[in-house]
């Protein structure tokens, strides 16, 4: 294999490492988890402006971290690959952290918005309850 090649392999690993390197980012990937939530559900759970959080969504669904599915005028957001999960507990391990207390600081609050409740709880025609 060429060097160009395995420069570009490395950059590629080292972009994603940037993107998820952001405390902010990476609390956002952390409440999100292996379920899925709205940018009301982290703006609940992270205590973040919604603008703000819109716009590191976006930077974690332009870097393919993220997919989303669009309800009424809700997207809801959900992990590519959830594998990401298993490399913040290897980063925690050789950090000295428990995974564990991260992942319950950042666990997505039931929403308080009405209408995004209401999306959650009414499922769509052919789904089941």
């Amino acid at each position: 294999m060429n060097n160009t090649n395995i420069s570009t392999k490395i950059a590629k690993v080292s972009g994603i490492l940037q993107v998820i390197g952001s405390v902010s980012r990476m609390k956002i990937l952390l409440a999100i988890g292996a379920g899925e939530a709205c940018v009301c559900n982290l703006e609940e759970t992270l205590g973040y402006r919604q603008a703000y959080i819109s716009q590191q969504l976006m930077v974690l669904r332009e870097a393919g971290l993220l997919d989303s599915r669009r309800e009424g005028r809700y997207i809801f957001y959900s992990l590519v690959n959830p594998e990401i999960l298993e490399l913040f507990e290897n980063a925690a391990k050789i950090a000295r952290v428990n995974m564990t207390d991260l992942e319950q600081a950042f666990q997505v609050n039931q929403c308080v918005s009405t209408d995004c409740l209401a999306v959650i709880s009414d499922p769509l025609p052919g789904e089941n309850a």
